[in-house]
């Protein structure tokens, strides 16, 4: 009758990491997945409506993870996936081995977050040393997540 091997201790909800996109409905500036990459759109040409039939969208973008650069082309009539991507700022309370211990609004802890191997991840170091409060903006988008960005807290309390 039932499964007894099945877990629901997760609350995934099973929706998908990315929706389709018309290929001509994305911008620049905008979010699109190249090569099965979350990436940032930085550049975008369309080719001439050719022999047979379709436009080409021609499509450069930055990995928001890795900053690597990828390029695309895709028929401007034909989907694409666009990346769900969420941006959340944590207070950092501490660093140990390499990790930030990062409370949410909610007050919920984790440390299951990397400092990033950047200027971003010395920056965030040397103002952790130096006991500054600062707010950890972390992206998330298809399964990962990366600290990508800081800023001063300012005293609300």
């Amino acid at each position: 009758m039932a499964d007894t091997d099945l877990d629901f201790t997760t609350g995934e909800s099973g929706a998908s990491a990315t929706i389709p996109m018309q290929c001509s409905a994305l911008r620049k500036n905008g979010y699109v997945v190249l090569k099965g990459r979350p990436c940032k759109i930085v550049e975008m040409s369309t080719s001439k409506t050719g022999k047979h039939g379709h436009a080409k969208v021609n499509m450069v973008g930055i990995d928001i993870f890795t900053n690597k650069k990828y390029e695309d082309m895709c028929p401007s009539t034909h989907n694409m996936d666009v990346p769900h991507i969420k941006r959340n700022e944590f207070q950092l309370l501490n660093i140990t081995d390499g990790f930030m211990s990062l409370m949410g609004d909610n007050g919920d802890v984790r440390e299951d977050l990397r400092v990033p191997d950047s200027d971003l991840g010395k920056e965030i170091e040397q103002k952790f040393a130096a006991s500054e409060d600062i707010l950890v903006s972390v992206l998330s988008a298809m399964g990962e997540e990366c600290a990508v960005a800081i800023k001063q807290m300012t005293g609300g309390k």
